[in-house]
């Protein structure tokens, strides 16, 4: 399911890319008039342009969260939230099956309560702990 996800997104951004990055007005629209362009038409090209750049970087955000979760399959992690440590729901997982938090954290998230920042603040790193992470700041 990731990789077919993953394989559609990579064929829906490069057509954007090849559609948002066309070399001239004329190669966009199709025109093969020699008239001069109006500037509400540059305006409006641009606008087009720079939406479609927007649309792009989602998508490869998205790619992005995709090739982590793949990732977490490789070592095992899958399906596992990465803030608590706890198992993330099936139906979550179904519908974004590149979810790295559980429901509850997510909110959490979502509500601007914790960041994604804090995590790694709060969290200590795995073979760590706070005595030794407090010895070494004190050097």
């Amino acid at each position: 399911m990731l990789l077919d996800k993953r394989r559609d997104i990579v064929g829906d951004v490069n057509e954007m890319e090849d559609e948002a990055l066309k070399k001239s007005r004329l190669d966009a629209s199709g025109d093969l008039s020699s008239m001069p362009i109006h500037m509400a038409d540059i305006g409006t090209d641009n606008y087009e342009q720079e939406f479609a750049l927007g649309l792009m970087d989602g998508e490869r955000k998205l790619l992005k969260e995709i090739d982590d979760a793949l990732q977490r399959i490789d070592q095992g992690t899958y399906g596992v939230c990465e803030a608590t440590a706890k198992p993330i729901a099936k139906a979550r997982l179904k519908a974004q099956p590149w979810a790295k938090y559980c429901v509850e954290y997510a909110r959490m998230l979502e509500q601007g309560l914790v960041t994604e920042q804090e995590q790694s603040i709060l969290e200590p790193q795995e073979g760590t702990d706070i005595k030794s992470e407090e010895k070494q700041n004190e050097s």
